[in-house]
């Protein structure tokens, strides 16, 4: 099963999505019924001039999203799309995993109602 998310749903996350701040990434997401686990990812030419970093900026977010999908630690029915800040330059699929962990538990979070 494909973990990549189709080029026509991108402006639907975009749209209607909202996005979480982490340390190496920027995690757009998107709830809906028709969602199945899958993400996109974007790197723009601004932050990394060469192709070769901006190719393996995205292979490390792929992986680290594929590796945390195969383990069952993404919610379900929430498409989404990983936009690469200029920290992810020396690191390791480790830490990508650790920084859309944080992004995963802030969802979880925010989808809890809040008891006094």
């Amino acid at each position: 099963m494909s973990t990549r998310l189709p080029g026509a749903k991108y402006k639907r996350v975009f749209d209607r999505g909202r996005s979480i701040k982490g340390r190496l990434l920027v995690a757009w997401y998107c709830k809906s019924e028709d969602a199945d686990r899958k993400a996109g990812v974007v790197v723009s030419k601004k932050t990394f001039h060469d192709a070769v970093d901006r190719n393996r900026a995205k292979r490390l977010m792929r992986e680290a999203y594929r590796l945390m999908a195969k383990s069952g630690d993404v919610p379900s029915g929430i498409d989404w799309i990983f936009i690469a800040r200029r920290a992810i330059a020396e690191k390791s699929v480790q830490d990508v995993i650790a920084d859309i962990a944080v992004a995963c538990k802030s969802i979880s979070n925010r989808a809890k109602p809040h008891v006094r």
